[in-house]
């Protein structure tokens, strides 16, 4: 239920009685008491994510040093401009969480994963992790970018979202502060994500193969096109948000297809792995069977392994099976071929 129809909801019950009550001060009542529900939600959103950034501390603690910095992206093209200081000037402060192994040697450079997390408007949660311990275990330093359009972080950051578009500068951003300021080996550095994490991916190794190794892509949204094709139309009204890309697909086909990644197969240049199931239910098997066939129409030399009905279905990789940690050796594998 959103914040206007908790409002409404509250004032009727508490105007039963008042039959004759004046209908402009009722309006004025419910747009005030809508504000101030939707100003709560957004401060128990950030008091969710303070919480989950506990849980990282105490669950890795005793493999990592953990800490979240704050950095700065690209500005906001869509940001208010104040003071005469357009976003030109103003780049948006983004954060990333940093896992590096205990008792790393730090007068040398080590290989690190940029782990991009998923959801339209998601969060790096500790649904993370298992996967995080594991790759501690392994040796990289763990870099977990919250791009533009994360939740946690207020209405401003969730209505700067721009999916498929400056969220990937803001990952690159993320790695660039890293080579500075960490023992980080800037030849060694991999991308690895799923659903939307795998497209970000996709997008960031496409534009960028000079700053990374290899790809990792799980289940990546690879066409918006597609995608939007097939789910439901709450979903394809998110993306026409006046915040979000503001257009459907049949009002601006050119930009949804600028934002995926199988129209930009052909700037591949990595190593790269892709990999799905056929009873995924978020990103049809389609999407990703679409991405493989542009690939390899354009030449590219990659790895790729469909499943069949994976348990989980599209978090069959990331869950705490016997079965998906049988499948993450086929991430760790290919990340110890290409970073190691």
């Amino acid at each position: 239920m959103n914040a206007r129809w908790i409002a409404a909801l509250v004032l009727v019950t508490c105007n039963l009685s008042l039959h004759a009550a004046d209908a402009t001060s009722l309006e004025t009542q419910v747009k005030e008491l809508t504000s101030k529900v939707e100003e709560l939600e957004w401060s128990l959103d950030q008091v969710r994510k303070s919480s989950d950034d506990a849980l990282f501390w105490l669950r890795l603690s005793d493999v990592a040093e953990i800490d979240k910095v704050i950095l700065a992206g690209p500005g906001n093209p869509r940001g208010k401009e104040r003071y005469g200081i357009d976003n030109s000037r103003h780049p948006l402060r983004i954060y990333q969480y940093v896992f590096i192994p205990k008792k790393l040697d730090r007068s040398k450079k080590h290989p690190a994963i940029v782990l991009s997390h998923g959801g339209v408007h998601g969060d790096f949660g500790t649904y993370h992790v298992h996967m995080v311990r594991e790759m501690l275990e392994r040796g990289y330093i763990v870099l977990a970018p919250e791009y533009r359009g994360s939740t946690g972080y207020g209405k401003a950051m969730y209505e700067a979202i721009d999916y498929g578009g400056l969220e990937n500068d803001d990952v690159v951003a993320c790695r660039d502060w890293a080579v500075s300021e960490l023992p980080v080996d800037p030849k060694r550095i991999a991308l690895v994500g799923w659903s939307h994490g795998g497209m970000i991916s996709l997008m960031a190794g496409f534009d960028h193969p000079d700053k990374f190794a290899c790809i990792y892509a799980g289940v990546p949204v690879s066409d918006l096109l597609t995608r939007l094709g097939y789910h439901e139309r709450s979903y394809t009204e998110l993306f026409a948000a006046d915040y979000h890309i503001g257009k459907t697909p049949t009002e601006d086909v050119a930009e949804y297809r600028r934002r995926s990644p199988v129209w930009n197969v052909h700037k591949l240049k990595l190593p790269l792995m892709v990999t799905s199931s056929t009873n995924d239910r978020d990103v049809n098997v389609v999407e990703v069977e679409q991405l493989i066939i542009h690939l390899k129409a354009a030449g590219k030399s990659f790895e790729h392994k469909i499943y069949e009905d994976a348990p989980g279905g599209h978090s069959f990789e990331r869950i705490d099976t016997t079965f998906a940690r049988h499948v993450r050796d086929d991430l760790y594998a290919f990340l110890a071929k290409h970073l190691n």
